[in-house]
């Protein structure tokens, strides 16, 4: 049986045309409990997870696979890459908030760290 995240990570991202309100409350908290995994959603605004890597070599593998994603899916999000550490904060621009292609994204984001 599949887990949220990875039925998350099956979608596409759907570009933001704007004109749509940002996820808020409910519908925002059940993606949440979706994608799990220890991303945080930051004033209902934006999604944020630190990954921890034993060297700044192995984050920054992770860092390119995260940009390749990205450029697929035509959704980037910000990347902090530091010795150790990939900082990965998403949501989208276009309407200054989260819709459910952010939690596409971080779920696939999510699978490429496993």
């Amino acid at each position: 049986m599949e887990d949220g995240c990875s039925i998350l990570a099956k979608k596409d991202c759907i570009p933001c045309k704007g004109g749509v309100p940002p996820l808020k409350g409910v519908e925002l908290d059940a993606l949440r409990r979706q994608l799990g995994n220890g991303w945080n959603v930051v004033n209902e605004h934006h999604l944020e997870k630190t990954y921890a890597f034993p060297d700044f070599q192995t984050a920054l593998d992770f860092t390119n696979k995260v940009g390749a994603i990205a450029e697929h899916e035509g959704h980037h999000p910000d990347i902090y890459l530091a010795w150790g550490k990939v900082g990965v904060t998403l949501w989208t621009h276009k309407i200054d908030g989260l819709t459910e292609s952010d939690f596409v994204l971080a779920a696939k984001v999510e699978l490429a760290k496993a």
